[in-house]
């Protein structure tokens, strides 16, 4: 009778030490690697995403009107980054996948609140969004 209760202590140890490694594990895969550090402009109308070594998602959001315009610059100094500029309504005017350093425009055509989600594999950088100017369509 000692002996089994030995043995259900024992297996009920060896069970217990395995999860605590699996999770462990698990755990690992989905720690962000590297840094991030995001900046919004105090008024609102933009921020700066710095990051170094980074792999991982983030996301900003920004109210915009329609017609308004997004200057966006990527200094992509290595790895790959890949953005997305999507409404909450499910416009999604921008999509880039292993963007190289440069600087352009996205034009929203209806007024909504916008996620820009960044992802990076091994990236460092900088990506800036600014709002620059509704486009008048003159």
């Amino acid at each position: 009778m000692l002996y089994n209760g030995r043995i259900g202590s024992i297996q009920k140890i060896i069970f217990l030490s395995l999860l605590i490694v699996i999770l462990i594990a698990l755990s690992a895969c989905s720690v962000p690697k590297g840094s991030i550090i995001i900046l919004e402009n105090p008024n609102g109308t933009g921020f700066t995403m710095d990051f170094k070594e980074w792999s991982s998602k983030d996301k900003c959001e920004i109210s915009l009107n329609e017609g308004d315009v997004l200057q966006i610059e990527v200094f992509r100094e290595g790895g790959k980054i890949a953005l997305t500029v999507s409404g909450k309504n499910g416009s999604e005017p921008y999509t880039g996948n292993d963007l190289q350093s440069r600087k352009f425009t996205v034009t929203v055509h209806e007024t909504d609140r916008y996620e820009i989600q960044i992802t990076g594999k091994g990236a460092t950088g900088k990506v800036i969004v600014k709002k620059v100017a509704a486009d008048t369509g003159a």
